[in-house]
């Protein structure tokens, strides 16, 4: 099974921007369509985005469209997320992970340890 290490996160101020990487373990990580979740103190984990295995399908949540960018490179076996013009509701966890599908809906089974976000305003 795919293993996921995160990283990237960090203490930012409103309006600056990160990127997070995840990367994958495994002969297989090109055929996994990948996923970001993240789960604020509280609250549930929420999708965030999700790529296809080849990188050509992506999702958003509609929270982070326009600011948010998923992508990949199978040849480094990692996937990332672009995070521009954070906000204080960006803050949490953020945690990658692999699936069948990168639909909002999908299940995702293997899951990386998470990274912290925090934007301070």
């Amino acid at each position: 099974q795919v293993q996921l290490v995160e990283s990237g996160g960090g203490l930012v101020q409103a309006g600056a921007s990160l990127r997070l990487s995840c990367a994958a373990s495994g002969r297989s990580f090109s055929t996994y369509a990948m996923g970001w979740f993240r789960q604020a103190p509280g609250k549930e984990r929420e999708f965030v985005a999700g790529i296809s295995s080849s990188g050509g399908t992506t999702y958003y949540a509609d929270s982070v469209k326009g600011r948010f960018t998923i992508f990949r490179d199978n040849a480094k076996n990692t996937v990332y997320l672009q995070m521009n013009s954070l906000k204080p509701d960006d803050t949490g966890v953020y945690y990658c992970a692999a699936g069948l599908s990168p639909s909002p809906s999908a299940k995702f089974y293997a899951w990386g340890q998470g990274t912290q976000v925090t934007v301070s305003s």
